[in-house]
Parts: C-alpha cells; structure tokens; sequence
C-alpha cells in the first residue's frame, strides 16, 4: 500500500527539507536499540498552545532516555516559528521535536549520550470534530512501572505496547482501549489521558509513574478547577468508568474529547466535557 505524507516540513543537520526525510540509518542505535523520544504540540486556528511546556518536556525526555539534549526551549520555540511560515496560517499542524541516539555506547545495547541527534518536523494534520465521539473497551494489556520501562519519558519505545492495544480493541470493533496498571487500576487510553465524570465530578486517573500525565490534562485540570468545576485524581477501575455520567479525553492530538460509547453503553457528550472544551480553546485563543 503506498502512504500519502500529508504537507510536511523538516528541520534537520541545519536547514529545512519538504517532505518524509530519512533520519536514520540501518546501524543508527535509535533504529535498532529504540533510544529515541519525542514531543508532540499542536498549531490550530492560529494558535499553538502550551508550545513552551512541550518544548520543555522533549528535554527532560531526553535526559530521562539517557541522551543530550543539545536545544534550549527557546531555541525549539523558534524553529517552530519558521516552520509554522512554511504553512498557511491556518493549516492545523503537528509539532514534532525528537532526539535520538546515532553511536551504540560501550556495551553496545546502551547509547553514546554524545551522539544525540535531533530534528524538528511539522506536518499537517486535521484537528478532530468533537462531533465524532470515540468508542471504548478495556485492553487485556497493561502499563509498565517505571522500574520496567523509560515511563517518564515520551518515549517511542513505549509506543508498541499501545499499539496492540489498538489493533486488539480494532479487532472488536472498538476505537481507542483504556489500559490499567500493573495494580489493575485504569491508567489512561492507548492515544489520550481519561476522565470520566460522576455526579458533577470531574475524576482522571493519578499520576503514579505508569502513564505521563500530559500537559493537555494538567492544563485541563487547571482550567476546569478555576471556573468551579472539582476535579479529583484518585485510583480508578474499570467498573468506576463503566457507570459514569459523561467520559472524555485530553491530549495533545484532539485537545479535549467526548467519548461517546463505552462497551455496550451509549452516552451524550455533557455539560462538564463541553465545559472544558470550551474553557481549553477560551485558553488557547487568549
């Protein structure tokens, strides 16, 4: 099957370059090994929200995967503005900042820090319609502990483990599958962080090392406990999500989303995620 790349545009080794440019090479310890992380922000109607944070969170990625994170927060800021001039004004875009390792270290399965690369690629990329609600399921898979995997990381590497989640949820005729921690506690969807609400509550899994606490949710959290709406980030299972009033997600692709069916249930997008819909792009367009 042949893939269209959607309009793109790369920083890399000092200049621009239009299209999918390779990166890597077969012995590239990134290729081979996975040492490699990245960020994700977004550009839409104009704007590019928490922009500084994502720039912030791809250096401590690095660190965290044991690479050098040779760009300041300012200097990724502006790149992306260049990259940004390359579009039309308003093109939804994806922000991408990676680093990864080129050189094996000395015992080979552990990366030269000294070798550290990295690029800057946006693209285009449609922003999703609250109107299409997503569709969830539990997956019989699981996140690591940090004492397992680079979990304080936006690591590639972790990708995999959520990837078959998706294709198992696809499978049965799912969109998206919440995966619990270790300790059967829900921890977040396979794509977005999770909240649900009860009552007039707003619950999200807490942050416990297994799942990154996105800069979307924090975000979201902030905003929605400012204009009166309690929030609370406690321990989760399934069954809490399976009765609750209203479920959504945030996360740096779609911003805040309805999920519209759960398992065999039916529900409306409500009053909570809608208020937080509108208080995050009120957010953004400030």
């Amino acid at each position: 099957m042949t893939h269209r790349w959607s309009p793109t545009w790369t920083y890399l080794d000092g200049a621009w370059h239009e299209g999918n440019v390779p990166i890597m090479g077969v012995r590239t310890h990134a290729s081979w090994l996975g040492t490699s992380v990245f960020d994700g922000a977004r550009a839409f109607e104009g704007v590019t929200p928490d922009l500084d944070l994502h720039c912030a969170r791809i250096n401590r990625s690095a660190v965290a995967m044991g690479l050098k994170p040779a760009v300041s927060v300012e200097e990724w800021m502006a790149l992306t503005e260049e990259g940004l001039k390359r579009f039309p004004a308003d093109a939804a875009l994806y922000i991408r900042p990676m680093y990864w390792a080129e050189y094996p270290g000395a015992r080979t399965v552990d990366a030269d820090a000294e070798s550290t690369r990295w690029c800057l690629s946006l693209y285009e990329a449609a922003m999703p319609q609250p109107s299409h609600g997503t569709s969830i399921t539990l997956s019989p898979f699981r996140r690591p502990t940090v004492e397992c995997a680079v979990t304080d990381a936006k690591a590639g590497a972790l990708y995999p483990n959520n990837a078959r989640a998706l294709v198992e949820c696809h499978r049965r005729g799912f969109d998206n599958a919440a995966l619990c921690d270790m300790l059967g506690n829900v921890a977040e969807l396979a794509t977005a962080n999770v909240f649900m609400v009860k009552d007039g509550v707003a619950l999200t899994p807490a942050a416990n090392g297994t799942f990154l606490a996105g800069i979307t949710r924090t975000r979201s959290i902030k905003l929605m406990r400012a204009a009166g709406i309690e929030v609370v980030e406690t321990s989760l299972r399934w069954d809490d999500f399976r009765q609750a009033d209203e479920l959504f997600t945030t996360g740096n692709y779609s911003k805040v989303a309805p999920i519209t069916r759960i398992e065999d249930r039916d529900l409306q997008p409500g009053p909570v995620f809608r208020r937080a819909r509108e208080l995050y792009w009120d957010f953004a367009h400030a």
